[in-house]
């Protein structure tokens, strides 16, 4: 994951600029990073994150 404008960004080729953080790409960590705005710490985000890409993600995984 990046944060790109302010947007959590998934970076599966981890080939993005920026710092990245990792989490395990399962609907129980992911859901919890985001409770606990586990990325917004790692990222080093100052606000919040629009994570609408990351639960579109969770959503098409089923």
């Amino acid at each position: 994951m990046v944060a790109v404008d302010s947007t959590l960004v998934l970076d599966e080729g981890a080939s993005m600029p920026g710092r990245g953080a990792w989490v395990h790409d399962t609907r129980e960590c992911m859901t919890a990073a985001l409770r606990r705005r586990a990325f917004v710490r790692a990222l080093r985000v100052s606000g919040s994150l629009d994570t609408q890409t990351i639960e579109e993600h969770l959503q098409r995984k089923g």
